[in-house]
């Protein structure tokens, strides 16, 4: 193996399958959708590096409205690692962004001091909680305040989700909201969107998230709604450190922290939402 055979080009759909092999061997949720989300926006990069025509590694920017570049993906296959191939997938996706105001990820510990020497710095941390199997039956008359979102709702879903995110990714809502509409739920006051959760199908667990509202009420009623959906199946959700009440609600109805991932950014946070109403992000590959 020798790091002079290493190309780097841009993925296309054709690569999914082998994606997978490198996402799946590190056991990560991913599946071909997810890669495919990635992949088919021609505003997001979406890098690989071969060696001879066989893929060894990849990343992910998904471009939130030229304002934030979402950095996902690091992939390295294991034969590979220590001859320089994050860095290249880095440093050619760093060129391809530089415009961007923001550059923010989830990293891994591990990760955290890989990207520090990269400029980036820790924003909070977010911990992944996980049951193997939901069983816990929760949904009293409250349920009925959650109601689907339908087509007409997507337009006042991604406004709220711009509040709370900060910048707008309405291609990633409109796609979870179409492509899963039984993990999508929304409550309202006054007529107005004051909470909503997505959610989409796994590789190994059923990811629940983005998750916003005004509060823990209203977080509890709309994940609520979705887990009711899911008895029996194995669950990941990924929460914002900070949501103490709600890290141990969730753990009393039999969800236990797996990991912690670092959030972090690069060049300026000018875009930070407003985390006080976020209850559980997409997950590390979408933010």
């Amino acid at each position: 193996m020798n790091g002079t055979s290493f190309t780097t080009r841009d993925m296309e759909l054709r690569d999914i399958s082998n994606a997978m092999k490198l996402s799946s061997a590190e056991g990560w949720n991913q599946t071909e959708k997810d890669w495919k989300l990635l992949i088919q926006n021609p505003e997001n990069v979406c890098l690989l590096v071969d060696d001879c025509s066989k893929i060894i590694g990849t990343t992910t920017a998904m471009n939130y409205s030229n304002q934030v570049a979402w950095i996902g993906m690091v992939l390295v296959d294991k034969g590979y690692r220590r001859q320089g191939v994050s860095k290249m997938l880095l440093t050619e996706t760093f060129k391809r962004i530089e415009a961007c105001p923001s550059i923010k990820l989830d990293a891994t510990l591990d990760g955290q001091q890989v990207y520090k020497k990269f400029g980036f710095k820790e924003e909070y941390t977010v911990d992944r909680m996980a049951t193997p199997s939901f069983h816990n039956h929760l949904i009293g008359e409250d349920g009925n305040l959650a109601v689907p979102i339908q087509a007409e709702h997507i337009h006042d879903i991604i406004a709220f989700d711009e509040t709370v995110f900060g910048t707008k990714r309405g291609g990633l809502v409109e796609a979870l909201v179409t492509q899963y509409p039984y993990y999508a739920w929304h409550v309202r006051d006054n007529n107005r969107v004051s909470g909503f959760v997505l959610g989409r199908d796994g590789f190994k667990f059923h990811q629940i998230g983005p998750l916003s509202a005004r509060n823990l009420t209203d977080a509890k009623i709309l994940i609520s709604k979705t887990l009711q959906q899911l008895k029996h199946q194995a669950i990941v959700v990924d929460v914002p450190s900070d949501k103490v009440d709600w890290i141990n609600w969730l753990t009393s109805i039999g969800f236990s922290k797996q990991r912690t991932f670092v959030r972090m950014y690069k060049n300026q946070n000018t875009f930070p939402g407003v985390p006080q109403k976020q209850f559980m992000i997409c997950g590390p590959e979408f933010g």
